[in-house]
């Protein structure tokens, strides 16, 4: 652990009120259409906050086919993270659901991807708690990078308070906050959490992956032919990556287009089987692999290559093109289709 000199200057929390949101009780299908129309101006159906600790598994459900505990890491260790975790989380939530279908300026970034208020109140809100509970914790957010005044640090927050602003500025709930908590640059905790359907996956390293406390796992789909693929939008790839995902494409039974994070976390469910995407940041899907890795699914890179990124002040968040699969047989024919170089 590092010094107390990793404590970065000292942000106010935020604090807003509860959210009236409707509910969405239905059983999760592969990104459900939500009928809009019911709920015109967001009228209130009043919820109490989901707690923070619906955690996360015990010791007892170490191994069985999802690795064992990080080395130097205790058990009791990891619990803490994963309860400052669910705070992080519940933080993002407040904020994003304040402004979900409100009107509110809409900015672009350098790379003319859309920024919003809400983007960047919740990664403060995420930060605060970091700092207040384990302030010699280094983070990196996408909206403000390196926070941390040590080069580096072995414990690395990775943020994305919201992945997929544009389903969240057009209203679609399949957008998610994106937590990761890497140890020497490795991925030991991660959460996928949709604000609005009130939905939390949680993956630690050595446990199986979590959603709203029962356990998750994908589904045997042994030949490509008979899989339901998901990506974000086919328009998101170019050149030889767009010849290469269409390989795959037209070996599938059933592509699926538009969900955002959201897609691998019906994966880690069970609800599709594989998800190819161009272009991901380390903020997209850092947080992804202790979840799919937790529910028996693989992720790598398109080689099939171990997702790796370490974080410092001067880290360049590049690109990297990511595959994920619920069936392991799955993944390796999708690598053989996609003949990437």
């Amino acid at each position: 652990m590092l010094s107390q000199q990793c404590l970065s200057k000292a942000l106010t929390p935020l604090s807003f009120p509860n959210p009236s949101i409707p509910v969405f009780n239905s059983p999760i299908v592969a990104c459900p259409p939500v009928s809009f129309s019911k709920f015109p101006t967001l009228q209130p159906l009043l919820l109490s906050r989901r707690p923070t600790t619906f955690l996360m598994g015990s010791a007892s459900k170490l191994s069985n086919g999802v690795g064992a505990l990080p080395l130097g890491i205790e058990d009791s260790e990891l619990d803490r993270f994963a309860e400052v975790a669910n705070k992080v989380a519940d933080a993002s939530g407040e904020v994003i659901r304040k402004y979900f279908r409100n009107k509110f300026e809409i900015l672009d970034k350098e790379d003319l991807s859309p920024v919003t208020i809400a983007d960047q109140t919740a990664e403060e809100s995420m930060v605060s708690i970091i700092l207040e509970n384990l302030p010699s914790h280094a983070i990196y957010g996408e909206e403000n990078g390196w926070r941390c005044k040590e080069k580096s640090a072995d414990y690395v927050w990775v943020l994305d308070p919201i992945d997929g602003t544009k389903s969240f500025i057009t209203g679609k709930p399949v957008f998610g906050t994106l937590i990761a908590l890497l140890h020497k640059g490795k991925p030991i905790l991660g959460i996928i959490d949709q604000p609005v359907l009130r939905e939390r996956w949680i993956g630690i390293s050595g446990r199986k992956t979590i959603l709203n406390g029962q356990e998750v796992s994908t589904r045997n789909c042994a030949i490509l032919s008979q899989a339901y693929l998901y990506t974000t939008s086919p328009h998101l790839f170019s050149g030889k990556a767009e010849e290469a995902f269409t390989r795959v494409r037209s070996k599938v039974k059933v592509p699926l287009y538009g969900c955002d994070c959201y897609a691998y976390a019906l994966l880690a469910s069970g609800y599709v089987d594989l998800v190819v995407e161009s272009g991901l940041k380390p903020y997209d899907f850092l947080s992804l692999i202790p979840v799919i890795e937790g529910a028996g699914g693989t992720v790598t890179d398109w080689k099939g290559h171990e997702l790796f990124w370490e974080a410092s002040p001067n880290s360049q968040a590049t690109s990297f093109n990511v595959v994920a699969a619920g069936d392991k047989q799955i993944h390796q024919q999708a690598l053989e289709s996609l003949q990437w170089q």
